[in-house]
């Protein structure tokens, strides 16, 4: 049965700077559970795409004991792997995102994708990460299965295919742009979870201030209430691609 949209989140536990991240607790939780309990609610089919490594078996177990579909694949191909996702569910269109987000906004997510489905085109690339005013692990891309299909089929370079949409945004022939923002440039804040001090954070932001039951007003509230914790992880240079 074909899905109209599906989220393809990818999760791997061999993270360079920070391994086993998505399995780490905070509350009663792990990141990963979190993260897949705030995209449940945007609405659509929730799919986590992992590795064939070993290391990654304890991520299919407990997306089996959560009752979400896994697809397996290449660790390096990622494009490859999404490719895989979007075929064995049958999708028609893809929103990305990664799990070392756990307090990633559905909110946000479902409003941008009202926007992409209104443009009604399969020539669309949307996402509030290119130009950036949302705070880092809040981000999502939009684009057709089409264009996952002719990425994969066409990219060449290793990191276009370690990064999924590197082809989409700068190769794919007549790819439109769309870029979701906010009235409020963010982007300096840090909700991801790539270190110690990003894990410090987020752990403080769920078990003291309740930020995983929070949409995003709600969160930007709480930080802008708290200057203090946004200071934990302020330091931390983003990994570039």
């Amino acid at each position: 049965m074909s899905n109209e949209v599906v989220i393809i989140t990818q999760a791997r536990m061999t993270s360079t700077r920070l391994p086993g991240k998505i399995l780490m607790r905070a509350g009663e939780r792990t990141l990963l559970e979190t993260h897949l309990d705030r995209l449940a609610d945007v609405g659509v089919p929730v799919i986590v795409a992992t590795t064939t490594n070993l290391s990654d078996d304890p991520v299919v177990e407990l997306c089996a004991a959560l009752d979400v579909p896994v697809f397996r694949g290449s660790e390096n191909d990622v494009l490859a792997r999404y490719q895989g996702a979007a075929r064995a569910h049958e999708a028609r269109h893809v929103i990305r995102v990664t799990s070392d987000c756990p307090l990633i906004c559905p909110d946000v997510i479902r409003a941008g994708l009202d926007t992409y489905l209104s443009l009604k085109s399969g020539s669309v690339y949307l996402s509030n990460a290119e130009k950036r005013t949302y705070p880092r692990g809040l981000d999502f891309e939009i684009f057709s299965r089409y264009s996952l299909d002719f990425a994969a089929e066409n990219a060449r370079l290793s990191s276009e295919r370690e990064h999924v949409t590197g082809y989409i945004r700068t190769s794919m022939p007549d790819i439109h742009h769309e870029y979701y923002l906010d009235e409020e440039n963010l982007s300096h804040w840090r909700i991801t979870v790539d270190t110690d001090d990003d894990f410090k954070l987020v752990k403080l932001l769920i078990e003291d201030h309740h930020a995983a039951e929070m949409d995003y007003p709600s969160l930007k509230g709480l930080l802008k209430a708290h200057p203090d914790l946004e200071k934990i992880n302020f330091h931390i240079q983003q990994k570039t691609i």
